[in-house]
């Protein structure tokens, strides 16, 4: 059977799938397994090296301040050490005091608990414990026969050896293997902390010169770049690294003091442990009130201490969490939630409990690495909490997938910050020329281009009550993200359009219930578009409606109903470089109302006919629109010419 020319020249040609990709990722690959070995197996050398690259970010405006108070380089970053040494000295020297303090009065709190163990044992617990001891006994039995039946016999009478009983002497430990064991677990912490300290001496001393080798080393051909990733690093990791070391002190003193006003003992070592272990994300600080808990309960004879410590630990923590923590530096590390986890798993595994520490500040210097380095994006990607699609990408997705109502709640965040009109050109015209120019490379099916336009005019039959507006208050949530990101990629313009004169005030032409007729263009997302332009014409008080390309076509035309009609407005989503099409399909319409202004919208701004006065000239449309907003301000400007004729007209023509 023969093929139809006409239609098989609207077919789209199809183009060949991407190349696989060449060796290059598996090179990425083995460098990445080397270097996580080489993480692994050196975390000696790495874990001091890293403490003290860290330590230098908190140390670093401790001796810019001392700077200011007309001290020398050199003694401003001994007395910042010095500083950083003290505490450090403290709080070991108050964890010791304390450590030995509580472990005096372990018998005690042993007999607490043996007491509240047996007056449970006396209830409920009681009776399930003794069928459990019941249950175990039997087994018990059961095994002894079992074993008894197998046992052979014993030779000579049936009479088993007795065992010989073997006791072993070991020897006195010398000085050298007493003093091995006594010093070992002090002096190893001690050598770490010595070996930090000296490291971050040189570093501080020499910060610019380290910079400038590290530039030299990896962007010396692009400065502006690496600067900028070098900035963003270290400007990230000292905000984050100084806002946290603040909350988390904050945390741990009022930890320390509220367990003080409960009663628990060594207050002061379990706020320093709940300040240390906060560092580890999201459960660090519930972990941390474990122990502080069940020493509450030991130390208490009754049930009250452990429930009041226990209320502490659950009301302070969402507190900072939820609500300080938002307020004093939001989302400055740049991470994702999911990021954070997998990298407090991976580098937990690699380094233990220093790992956990450092996880955060570590995905934080690979997300910046993968904003600045082409190469590394798929870093940014993964970890980073910037949205992985933009809205107009989000909202092609989401129609591709057939899932409209998840393309409805992202259109509700970003109509938290932007007007509908806004939302229209920025996001579902650009997403549908998106859908568009996939068709026409052959990559989209007719039946996923019908489902799409299809999702696109139900999801504006939503907005149909939502007024063109900009919202009085922008959100603070989620749709912060998007929306900044949004901006980024498409500029909001809030420049909302006017209102219509009341229908008693205007011609006798636009007095009708829809003087506008939107007409689609011949591409088959083009009438999705007219929908949109029809609901914000209405919104501003002209009625408007929609009319299918099909309905102007030549043997068409001559039917249709012009009854009402003051202006006419096309919309294009893509007119594929030749407008010879609609230079004819104009001159129909100017032949079936004519003197009726009439209105193109060339969504992709791009396009010839933009630019060419010559083009537009032959072309012969009155007006030429590049976004839905120009479209409402070109018509209601036309409905104010035909009202007052003498007003200038602020849309060039």
């Amino acid at each position: 059977m023969s093929r139809d020319p006409g239609r098989a020249s609207l077919q789209p040609t199809r183009v060949p799938p991407p190349a696989t990709p060449g060796t290059s990722g598996l090179a990425t690959l083995a460098v990445a397994v080397v270097v996580v070995a080489a993480l692994y197996l050196a975390r000696e050398v790495f874990i001091p090296l890293v403490l003290a690259v860290l330590l230098s970010f908190v140390l670093t405006p401790v001796v810019n301040l001392l700077r200011r108070f007309h001290l020398g380089r050199v003694p401003s970053v001994i007395a910042a050490v010095l500083l950083a040494l003290g505490i450090i000295l403290s709080i070991g020297g108050v964890i010791g005091l304390q450590v030995a303090d509580l472990a005096k009065n372990l018998p005690e709190y042993q007999t607490t608990v043996q007491r509240k163990v047996a007056g449970l044992q006396e209830g409920m617990l009681g009776r399930a414990n003794e069928l459990i001891h019941r249950f175990n006994r039997q087994v018990s039995e059961a095994s002894n026969q079992a074993a008894a039946t197998d046992t052979p016999v014993a030779q000579s009478g049936g009479q088993t050896p007795k065992p010989v009983l073997v006791k072993v002497q070991e020897p006195d430990p010398s000085p050298i293997v007493l003093a091995e064991k006594v010093l070992g677990p002090i002096v190893s912490p001690l050598t770490t902390v010595g070996i930090v300290l000296v490291v971050v001496i040189f570093i501080l001393m020499q910060r610019e010169d380290l910079r400038d080798r590290l530039i030299r080393l990896f962007g010396s051909s692009d400065l502006h770049r690496t600067t900028m990733a070098m900035d963003d690093a270290a400007g990230r990791l000292g905000t984050f690294f100084l806002a946290q070391l603040g909350m988390n002190a904050a945390f741990g003193v009022i930890v320390g003091i509220g367990l003080w006003f409960i009663g628990v003992p060594s207050p002061i070592l379990w706020g320093v442990f709940s300040a240390l272990m906060r560092f580890v994300p999201y459960i660090g600080a519930l972990i941390s009130g474990v122990f502080p808990v069940a020493l509450a309960a030991a130390a208490d004879p009754g049930w009250s201490m452990a429930i009041w410590a226990a209320a502490l630990f659950l009301i302070a923590e969402p507190l900072f969490g939820q609500v300080v923590e938002p307020l004093l530096y939001g989302h400055s590390t740049g991470l994702s939630p999911f990021a954070v986890i997998v990298s407090t798993l991976f580098w937990g595994f690699l380094w233990g409990p220093i790992g956990l520490i450092l996880a955060t500040p570590f995905t934080v210097c690979l997300v910046v690495l993968g904003r600045h380095v082409e190469r590394l994006e798929f870093l940014d990607v993964l970890l980073g909490d910037r949205p992985p699609l933009t809205p107009v990408e989000n909202f092609y997705q989401r129609m591709l997938a057939g899932d409209p109502d998840e393309a409805q709640e992202q259109a509700e965040l970003l109509l938290k910050e932007r007007s509908l009109s806004s939302y229209y050109d920025e996001v579902a015209l650009k997403a549908l020329q998106l859908a568009a120019n996939d068709y026409q490379r052959g990559v989209l099916e007719t039946e996923q281009l019908d489902t799409i336009r299809q999702l696109t005019q139900s999801l504006v039959r939503e907005f149909a009550k939502r007024p063109d507006e900009v919202p009085e208050v922008a959100g603070t949530d989620k749709a912060g993200a998007e929306a900044s990101l949004a901006e980024k990629e498409h500029p909001k313009n809030e420049d909302v359009p006017g209102q219509a004169p009341e229908p008693a005030m205007r011609p006798a032409v636009w007095q009708g219930e829809a003087p506008v007729m939107c007409i689609a263009g011949r591409g088959p997302l083009d009438e999705a578009a007219s929908s949109m332009l029809a609901q914000l014409l209405g919104k501003h008080g002209l009625g408007a409606r929609v009319v299918p390309h099909e309905a102007v076509s030549r043997d068409n035309v001559r039917t249709l109903d012009v009854t009402g009609v003051a202006m006419v407005c096309i919309s294009y989503l893509d007119i594929s470089g030749n407008p010879a099409h609609l230079r004819y399909l104009l001159q129909r319409l100017q032949e079936k109302v004519p003197g009726k202004p009439i209105l193109v919208g060339l969504w992709p701004a791009e396009d010839a006919i933009l630019t060419d006065q010559a083009l537009r000239r032959q072309v012969g449309a009155d007006y030429y629109v590049i976004s839905l907003r120009q479209a409402v301000e070109t018509c209601l400007e036309a409905l104010h010419k035909e009202m007052a004729p003498a007003m200038p007209s602020r849309i060039a023509r």
